[in-house]
């Protein structure tokens, strides 16, 4: 058993296989340990994010390690058949590959169950271990940009069905009419850790196409009291709160705000439960409205406010301060001199319909309110008179430019041991650009000489956390942020530390950034405790 560290609360535990983690997985859910947040299973590990307050790294990795492996893992007990038209893209070069014929590879696909072994990639996406030990195959040498919802595929000793359209690397056989991911049930992902698999072959047979999901609905453009009317978004204007946490088991990550502490700042402005939505917004250009009296605030990137009144006079108004608005009253924001993204609160908070506990807009899984558009009409909670508004924040945090260079702190690990030491000392040293293709789900970036890895072997899917630095091919690293994927297969060599994630999520486009390692890497290993262990 070894463990790898991951961040300042977080760390990963790698072990000998896929029946030991499973093993481990259900002993923590059945006895579990005080402190411990969050479990992201995957090939050969557990992602475990936890509470520093509440437990030390040192004495989460000593209960751990005292964990017995040996014994038998409870499943769910819940068996799930699903139908499939074997008639995939790739099912002839599948079978050319394992010097099968088709009929065979739909027999020994159908003839054994599967277990839902860990969930990520997508929302609903499970990896399903068991199976005819002969179906091992490479994913594709180069991945589809869209694999229709509903693919039935292969890759390694797993088999899966893409939940919804996405790109993909992985070897279709068929598809089924099964939604894997459907929002209107109780428990949207049909397939959870530890269930068991059967498919049933249904070729020939019509399989109707699976409807796209349902977003959110938009926005109300009837009612009749307090609202903004948004004018224009800018770059982009979303709904966030602080996520939807705890549904690992579902394939969900946390999304929310990119920057926690401003979204907190703003509704603490107003006089808002610190976790209540606001406005995310990008850059420059956001302009609105307000039909009724309203009092809102900004926070996080240092944007000039300019507000118009119904009579036409215009002034500057400051940002992390309350403004009360008049019916009729416009603001618009101007460019950052510091910071990308800024966070419109308003007092009562906006009337929004959540999504899985949240109203956060996760982009990559499409989960949650539709990005907002022109021509919205954003309904307001109606507030008692009297509500308190909290004072301006003394002094709100440092924010990056593009004339400055950012330094982030990492913690390393949990795979710096796959790039040379050269590798390492070059994610220091270096000066790294963000580049136009960053987004939410993270920052690209680019630097002049790429990082080369000591290990070139393909890594097992494993939970990545937020702020994870990822490594591609190409050498050149991806900081994971709020919509990052839940599990990813390239090496992370480091994490932005915990203390510089909403900094992380302020830096933009053009930014020059270095990182600062705090601690060495460093992993501890220790025996799995077996009944003969005393």
């Amino acid at each position: 058993m070894r463990f790898l560290p991951v961040n300042l609360d977080a760390l990963l535990v790698e072990l000998d296989d896929l029946a030991q983690t499973l093993a481990l997985l259900a002993s923590l859910q059945a006895e579990p340990i005080e402190g411990i947040e969050e479990l992201v299973p995957a090939a050969r590990t557990i992602l475990v994010r936890f509470r520093p307050g509440a437990v030390t790294h040192e004495a989460l990795v000593r209960r751990i390690g005292e964990r017995r492996l040996d014994g038998t893992v409870e499943r769910a007990g819940r068996r799930i058949e699903i139908p499939v038209d074997y008639d995939g893209e790739d099912l002839d070069e599948v079978a050319r590959h394992l010097g099968l014929a088709r009929e065979e590879v739909i027999r020994r696909h159908t003839g054994h169950d599967y277990t839902v072994a860990f969930t990520g990639f997508a929302p609903g996406f499970a990896y399903l271990s068991g199976g005819h030990p002969s179906l091992d195959v490479p994913r594709r040498a180069t991945p589809r940009t869209r694999i229709p919802a509903g693919a039935v595929a292969l890759a390694g000793r797993f088999s899966g069905v893409y939940p919804q359209a996405s790109p993909g690397g992985w070897q279709l056989i068929g598809v089924t009419a099964t939604p894997m991911w459907d929002l209107g049930r109780a428990q949207p992902a049909l397939l959870q850790p530890g269930y068991t698999v059967r498919f049933v072959d249904v070729s020939g047979q019509a399989v109707p196409a699976i409807a796209p999901p349902v977003p959110a609905p938009a926005p109300s453009a009837t009612h009749a009291g307090p609202a903004l009317e948004v004018h224009a978004t800018g770059l982009q204007a979303l709904f966030q709160d602080l996520g939807r946490h705890g549904l690992a088991g579902q394939g969900v990550s946390a999304s929310g705000a990119m920057d926690r502490g401003a979204l907190r700042a703003a509704n603490r402005l107003v006089g808002n439960a610190s976790d209540a939505a606001c406005i995310e917004i990008v850059g420059a250009g956001f302009r609105f409205s307000c039909h009724g009296d309203a009092v809102v605030a900004f926070a996080g990137a240092d944007v000039p406010l300019q507000l118009r009144s119904a009579g036409g006079a215009r002034w500057t108004v400051p940002t992390h301060e309350a403004i009360a608005l008049a019916d009729g009253d416009s603001l618009t924001v101007g460019e950052p001199r510091a910071g990308l993204r800024s966070y419109l609160a308003v007092r009562g908070g906006f009337e929004l319909a959540p999504v899985l506990g949240s109203a956060a807009t996760d982009t990559l899984a499409h989960i949650g309110p539709p990005p907002i558009a022109a021509g919205d009409r954003l309904v307001l909670r109606p507030v008692a008179r009297g509500a308190i508004v909290g004072l301006p924040d003394a002094a709100p945090p440092a924010l990056p430019t593009l004339h400055e260079e950012v330094v982030l702190d990492v913690v390393l690990g949990p795979r710096t041991d796959w790039f040379t030491p050269e590798a390492v000392a070059l994610l220091a040293s270096q000066r790294w650009t963000v580049t136009p293709q960053s987004n939410r789900v993270g920052l690209r970036l680019a630097g002049e000489t790429p990082l080369a890895r000591l290990d070139t072997a393909e890594l097992p899917s494993e939970g990545t956390a937020l702020g994870a630095i990822q490594v591609p091919p190409s050498g050149q690293p991806v900081l994971f942020l709020a919509d990052h994927p839940l599990t990813g297969g390239y090496p992370v060599i480091g994490a932005v530390a915990t203390h510089h994630l909403d900094r992380a999520g302020q830096i933009p486009v053009g930014a020059r950034l270095r990182f600062n390692p705090v601690r060495a890497f460093d992993a501890h290993c220790l025996p799995v405790p077996s009944s003969d262990t005393p």
